[in-house]
């Protein structure tokens, strides 16, 4: 017979499940408000995945201010454990100076003050370390506030494998996302790029997560309206969900109240063959009266609906969403920051 050390002896015995055994269901962190969708539990590991830009970040900050302040963002509500209410942000893609831009954005999302350091939000930026330096960072923090922690964020994955084709790397590092969440009793939430070719995660570790991961949630920037992305289930062990949909204004996501997956006009952008060039410059050259307008995305679509039906056009706000990411395309209005202004030098 094979002689066996202790240790592997004694994790057998660990690792037995027997039917007479009580397990307690592990807690739930993460949900989707419209359909109670689990997304994440304690003692587990989910994921973000997406295309380059399609906006992975903006959802991830998204669970982060719903952790910090126990209020709905986007669609997730997420509840920490009330004696574990840090959230550890481990960013391995960014300097420094977007790390702090991104750290403002969450601030400005749960509304909290730039002059305070939040003491539930830890977030540190591992660009500039090697590989197997970034995880002992990793670890390390797990340790430090180890008695403290209820949700972690690891925004890219990717970053602490030297090569993601690797099939020992990548079982390694996902063992890892296993072994600290369970020990620790924490959530893991990691992100990940999807091939350029395919809505397949890269690689070996790409497969290893899918496997393994309590959850996948798939984030796609619009085809229609590059302002706009959507949230959808790739893989998830619970009821699926409803995708939902969000866009960016004034550096930070807010939901789309007026998403419709099934609405063909949603399929559908606004081609310049609706209206004449004449149509559009009378009604702009009104809605502006030679001035600049301020105000917030749903505000502007809203002013360009009304002044289009003033002139008998009339527009669904989907529609005049997909019109004012024409006019901007066109170069008709000019968007800077919060602020529209006409351009008659357009040309159509």
């Amino acid at each position: 017979m094979i002689p066996f050390n202790q240790e592997t002896i004694n994790a057998l015995e660990k690792a037995i499940v027997e039917i007479t055994d009580n397990f307690r269901e592990p807690p739930i962190m993460i949900t989707i408000n419209k359909s109670e969708s689990v997304i994440g539990t304690l003692g587990n590991f989910s994921a973000s995945t997406g295309k380059a830009k399609s906006r992975k970040t903006f959802n991830v900050i998204s669970l982060v201010a719903a952790a910090l302040s126990g209020k709905q963002v986007l669609q997730y509500k997420v509840k920490v454990p009330p004696t574990r209410p840090v959230i550890l942000y481990c960013d391995t893609e960014q300097s420094k100076f977007h790390c702090h831009r991104l750290l403002s954005r969450i601030y400005k999302l749960i509304d909290y003050p730039t002059s305070e350091v939040h003491d539930n939000l830890k977030f540190i930026s591992l660009r500039e370390y090697p590989t197997k330096e970034r995880i002992n960072i990793i670890e390390y923090a797990l340790f430090k506030y180890a008695d403290r922690i209820g949700l972690v964020i690891i925004d890219g994955i990717r970053d602490l494998v030297y090569d993601i084709n690797n099939a020992t790397e990548a079982t390694e590092i996902t063992n890892k996302l296993m072994k600290w969440s369970q020990e620790l009793n924490i959530h893991i939430h990691t992100v990940l790029h999807l091939n350029k070719g395919d809505d397949n995660t890269r690689g070996h570790l790409g497969t290893e997560l899918n496997n393994k991961a309590e959850s996948i949630l798939q984030i796609t920037k619009s085809d229609l309206d590059a302002n706009y992305s959507t949230v959808a289930p790739k893989f998830i062990r619970d009821v699926e969900f409803e995708p939902f949909s969000f866009f960016i204004d004034d550096g930070i996501p807010v939901l789309d109240e007026n998403f419709d997956l099934t609405s063909p006009k949603a399929k559908k952008g606004f081609s310049y063959q609706e209206l004449s060039e004449e149509n559009h410059r009378e009604v702009l050259q009104e809605l502006f009266n030679d001035s600049e307008i301020t105000c917030t995305y749903d505000d502007f679509v809203a002013r360009l609906k009304d002044a289009y039906l003033a002139k008998g056009f009339n527009f669904g706000i989907n529609k005049s969403k997909q019109l004012k990411t024409f006019l901007e395309n066109k170069r008709m209005i000019i968007k800077t920051d919060k602020t529209y202004r006409f351009n008659p030098e357009f040309y159509y």
